[in-house]
């Protein structure tokens, strides 16, 4: 799969605020972005909410810990290539 470079302009205060928002759910811009991109097509629209200020945000908790579990396993540096070829062997 090949991957291709989108790029687009952004109010400079509008992205620090975003990148503190991706912070605070541990992930960064680019890969919030290849999420959304992701869920987009495979849901056919913009189908979640995920806010920092709601405590109950199982989506949220759910990546908390997924980051966690990753750390401990030492495997929270893989590429989206690595990623993908894991799920691909799982599948098998």
């Amino acid at each position: 799969m090949a991957n291709n470079m989108i790029q687009f302009r952004a109010d400079e205060d509008l992205k620090l605020q975003a990148s503190v928002i991706c912070g605070k759910i541990g992930i960064d811009i680019p890969s919030y972005l290849r999420m959304c991109l992701a869920r987009m097509v495979s849901e056919n629209g913009i189908p979640f909410s995920m806010c920092v200020n709601e405590p109950d945000n199982i989506g949220i908790a759910a990546m908390r810990k997924a980051q966690r579990i990753a750390e401990r396993r030492g495997i929270s540096d893989m590429s989206l290539d690595e990623i993908n070829a894991e799920i691909a062997k799982a599948r098998k």
